[in-house]
């Protein structure tokens, strides 16, 4: 990997030696621990640290080795999950105060294959609350810092996950994205995150933002490990009928195929508008993949101009519908009251922060009577177009080029009393998740400030080998990454 090696190693580095016992990984996970006991007072990127349920873990994987059976290929990795992830027994609270003390009784599937590949659980990471938000300050137990600034955001709402990997205090972490959400975080603290084709990944123990939108994915300090990862998690699933009905694709074998041949098209939509730090890193990334040998071409989808508010009228709709269920009665906080009323709405008025409850009142307007056709309805209209010019540009172009953020990362708070600009922070990724189709970001320089920029790779849908391939020679051409202020040492 061009530049600074991940602090500790990268995951498969510390799985090989786990495996043929060269350490083990009851000291991997205690590097970990010690690592978050130091530094994460700084960050918060963790709302819950596993210390004795990791350090079980750990020694069951050292046992295995020690009987001459293989863990796994993530043998002993310690993995940061997003808390919005259900972990049985473990506190599930999507960062928010109305699933006060809240524990499933059963784990996501993806958590179930982290274990079953031989992955620790470490930790349950920070986000926006229900994932709602671009920064990670929606949070209802206070915002995740950068590692590379302090002052600054780590991006949202997957903030927690990709404040803990950069910063080494876990190798892996995973994130949901729904319009950005495990993108935009991974470019503005410079680690890879990838967003998989809906349905490729279970969302079976994902806790419901947008059903239709969600998706489970990895950040990694490495554009391997996010394939080894992503390889972990896929596949079939029948406790979710929205999971495909058919193999995942595997993405560990095409890293080194190259780009040789490739068509490549550069997103005048994604590009418009960024930076010029921005802009320079996705034609730096651009004269990149020509240099591999792939064809490259600048191309245009207008559609995209409409996405932005295609989402924020499709995301909050189906929240309104998802939340529905938090009303003091089955699980989490209950506020007294008098009536059955009066309770559910003194409960969801003291659980809910305000940019959940604004996205409930925005999606319940979306959808009442009178207004469904003119705002949802039309919304899906806009989805469709923007799924069918996709379609044509993947005709033309094998993957395509752009950024992941408009911008680098922002001052806390310089955007908390402005939704439009916050919601800005999304409009290169919003697109991929309205069509289905997996895309990926990844470190690629810096701005005059040093902060991590992100150049994003998409790809049409189940296209995630073609898109490792495009994203594993740019991250062998990228300038060196910068090592954070805030980090494992």
């Amino acid at each position: 990997m061009t530049g600074a090696p991940p602090p500790g190693g990268s995951a498969l580095d510390l799985a090989r030696s786990v495996r043929d016992g060269s350490t083990s990984a009851a000291e991997v996970v205690e590097r970990h621990l010690s690592a978050i006991d130091a530094v994460d007072g700084e960050l918060h990127a963790f709302v819950t640290v596993l210390h004795d349920g990791a350090r079980a873990e750990a020694a069951a994987v050292d046992r295995a080795v020690a009987a001459g059976e293989d863990p796994g290929p993530l043998a002993g990795v310690p993995v940061a999950v997003k808390d919005n992830l259900c972990t049985r027994g473990v506190p599930t609270t999507c960062s928010s105060r109305i699933l006060e003390g809240w524990c499933p009784p059963y784990d996501a599937t993806v958590v179930e294959r982290l274990r079953a590949a031989g992955a620790v659980v470490i930790g349950k990471t920070n986000l926006d609350e229900f994932a709602m938000g671009s920064s990670t300050e929606n949070s209802a137990f206070g915002p995740t810092r950068n590692p590379h600034d302090p002052s600054r955001v780590p991006g949202g709402s997957s903030g927690g996950s990709a404040a803990a990997v950069a910063a080494g205090l876990a190798p892996l972490a995973l994130g949901s994205d729904t319009g950005g959400s495990i993108r935009q975080p991974a470019a503005l603290c410079g680690v890879v995150g990838m967003k998989p084709t809906y349905g490729a990944v279970s969302r079976y123990g994902l806790v419901a933002f947008a059903s239709s939108l969600d998706q489970v994915g990895p950040l990694t300090t490495t554009v391997a490990d996010s394939a080894l990862l992503f390889d972990v998690i896929g596949g079939q699933d029948r406790r979710d009928s929205t999971c495909l009905e058919r193999p995942s694709p595997r993405c560990t074998a095409a890293l080194s195929e190259g780009v040789q041949g490739l068509r490549v098209g550069v997103l005048t939509e994604l590009v418009e508008g960024a930076d010029d730090a921005v802009a320079a890193a996705v034609r730096q990334a651009a004269d990149a993949l020509v240099a591999g040998g792939a064809g490259l071409e600048e191309c245009s989808i207008p559609e995209l101009r409409h996405g932005l508010s295609a989402y924020y009228l499709l995301a909050p709709a189906e929240a309104s519908s998802n939340l529905a269920r938090y009303d003091g009665v089955r699980y989490g906080l209950r506020v007294e009251a008098d009536t059955v009323e009066e309770m559910n709405a003194r409960t969801r008025a003291a659980g809910f922060g305000p940019e959940v409850k604004r996205r409930i009142m925005l999606g319940t307007y979306a959808l009442s009577a009178g207004y469904y056709d003119a705002y949802y309805g039309q919304a899906q209209k806009v989805r469709t177009l923007i799924l069918n010019a996709f379609d044509r540009a993947y005709q033309r172009f094998d993957v395509l080029l752009g950024a992941t953020s408009p911008t680098t990362a922002f001052a806390l708070g310089a955007r908390v009393d402005d939704p439009w600009a916050m919601y800005m922070s999304d409009v290169c990724t919003v697109p991929s998740n309205l069509a289905g189709h997996p895309a990926m970001s990844l470190p690629f320089g810096t701005d005059g400030a040093g902060l991590p920029v992100g150049v994003q790779v998409l790809a049409p849908a189940l296209g995630e080998p073609v898109m490792f391939r495009a994203a594993a020679v740019l991250e062998d051409a990228a300038p060196a990454r910068t090592l954070p202020r805030v980090r494992a040492t």
